[in-house]
């Protein structure tokens, strides 16, 4: 589960990480109302995914007026498919130099990893394509923690001046990286300003097995992978824009690869899991046709104890207009196909023909 910002920021206040002050608004009166007390600020949507800022979702103001202008325009866009409902104002801080500070969890190595770059603000990927010598990084063994050693390596490689605050900030990030079960603990960026170092922008992934133990509010409930979750599926959002329902994970991963492989980019991964029912498939076309950028679907099934006359029957009571193209094979499959055929739904017969008429189909409604 991804953190929204001001839950991240919120956490990393508690365990002492530097952030800007800020609230939290649900309107535009409150904006211009907390614009008033703290003044020059930067309005934040507050939602479940990266690229706000390209999509407009991150704007400044140096007034009340402004900031109320400015709620008004963010609340209710659509960013990512996912509807903007509050706002993070916070006190503007110009930096003086941007860094990048994340603790991940690297799966070949089997432990935790710590990453750092002089360069911040930015995508990480992006840097450490073209300038990797830019990027440091340090494996954490998961049974002797993190070392002093280790802190005070990235603090020197960062900033040299600043390497005692640095070290503090390290450490106090890798203490929320454990205590809350987080696959991802990131700063981006870690700025630089005349009162020292300050978190401007932060994210946690939340491990979803072990939320269990974590007091978390569901603040995604909106999204399409909490409601997937409650739903007894799986949802990853994508780049792309051929939606995809498909059951199991492995089965779902080779129809990524043949989406990629015949020139398309899917939406989404999308696992309805064995046994999918009539209304799990109507709930998971809803969430992926809810995706503005979604040009097609692809239906991919491979019936075992999923039944396909089920999956028919979920799909022809849907209503979603986007082009649907269905594979489906297995338990009551001709029942299914039949159900299909009446409606004058696009069926094919294999993984590749689906995938390819699929891309097909997204192609030519672009």
């Amino acid at each position: 589960m991804m953190l929204y910002e001001y839950a991240a920021k919120e956490i990393f206040s508690r365990y002492g990480i530097p952030v800007p002050r800020s609230f939290l608004a649900t309107d535009a009166t409150d904006a211009g109302k907390i614009a008033d007390k703290l003044g020059h600020v930067v309005l934040k949507a507050q939602v479940a995914t990266g690229g706000r800022g390209k999509a407009g979702g991150i704007l400044r103001a140096e007034n009340k007026h402004d900031a109320q202008v400015n709620a008004r325009q963010i609340l209710g866009m659509s960013i990512k498919g996912l509807t903007v409902k509050k706002l993070l104002i916070e006190e503007y801080i110009k930096p003086e130099k941007e860094m990048y500070l994340g603790i991940t969890i690297d799966r070949k190595a089997r432990c935790p990893i710590i990453m750092a770059s002089s360069e911040g603000g930015v995508d990480i990927e992006e840097v450490a394509r073209t300038s990797p010598e830019k990027i440091k990084k340090m494996h954490i063994h998961p049974l002797t923690e993190l070392h002093d050693y280790q802190a005070r390596e990235i603090a020197i490689f960062l900033n040299k001046d600043g390497v005692t605050q640095i070290i503090d900030i390290i450490q106090k990030l890798y203490r929320v990286f454990t205590e809350n079960d987080c696959t991802l603990a990131e700063i981006n960026p870690l700025a630089l300003t005349g009162n020292g170092f300050i978190a401007l922008d932060a994210k946690m992934n939340i491990d979803d097995n072990a939320m269990f133990r974590q007091k978390f509010m569901e603040e995604e409930e909106d999204t399409p992978t909490a409601t997937a979750r409650k739903n007894g599926m799986s949802y990853v959002g994508l780049d792309g824009d051929i939606g995809c329902i498909v059951n199991g994970a492995g089965l779902a991963m080779a129809t990524l690869d043949m989406i990629k492989y015949y020139g398309g980019e899917a939406a989404n991964f999308m696992d309805v899991r064995a046994g999918a029912n009539k209304e799990q498939i109507k709930v998971a076309l809803r969430l992926v046709s809810s995706n503005i950028k979604v040009k097609s679907i692809l239906i991919n099934i491979f019936g075992g104890i999923t039944k396909c006359d089920e999956v028919a029957r979920g799909i022809i009571d849907s209503g979603v207009s986007i082009p649907i193209v269905i594979r489906l094979t297995g338990t009551n499959e001709e029942e299914g196909r039949r159900m299909l055929e009446e409606h004058d739904m696009i069926l094919v017969s294999t993984s590749e023909e689906a995938a390819k008429e699929a891309v097909a189909l997204g192609h030519s409604h672009k």
